[in-house]
């Protein structure tokens, strides 16, 4: 069965995700390799460490200033939050920290498990695919007019690193 983009599309939104960007993927389903385990772990720590072009998206998390930390050093992955795969490895995806991406895991991370559970047994699939490596919803990045002290204060420690790695 196949399950149309526009259908996907209604599905991701009704799941509270509009913004989010899908692809369309046919599942090459393959085994894991014995050591994927400890590849895994320092590719997550390699995942994070690189993270540090994303300080002003990772500041709308709402991390305190330890969790922001650790995370861009590749110390700690915060609580509820997330790193998945953009194709899951076991349906043919890479290993690869550009097949990666961080979220919440509560409610982002569990819906898109749903979304694509929801597609089980198809011949394509969709997909999430953020356009960068930190996915953070548009009704999230956006803010209100209130203002947070938490991210405001993270986006001036962002916006330091920002400026030491020379990017910005």
């Amino acid at each position: 069965m196949k399950i149309s983009e526009t259908n996907a599309i209604a599905r991701i939104s009704e799941l509270g995700m509009d913004d989010m960007p899908l692809i369309e993927y046919t599942p090459k389903p393959k085994l894991l390799p014995n050591d994927w385990f400890m590849r895994y772990r320092a590719l997550c720590h390699e995942f994070m460490e690189s993270l540090s072009n994303y300080a002003t998206e990772i500041a709308f998390m709402n991390l305190s200033q330890n969790e922001f930390m650790g995370l861009l050093t590749g110390r700690a992955l915060p609580r509820n939050t997330s790193i998945r795969w953009r194709i899951p490895i076991t349906l043919g995806g890479e290993m690869s920290i550009e097949n990666m991406f961080l979220c919440r895991t509560f409610p982002n991370s569990h819906r898109l498990d749903r979304f694509i559970m929801e597609q089980t047994g198809n011949e394509t699939l969709w997909l999430p695919n953020p356009e960068k490596a930190v996915y953070i919803t548009t009704h999230t990045a956006t803010g209100g007019t209130g203002g947070n002290a938490t991210s405001d204060r993270l986006s001036q420690v962002a916006a330091q690193i920002a400026k030491d790695n020379s990017l910005g």
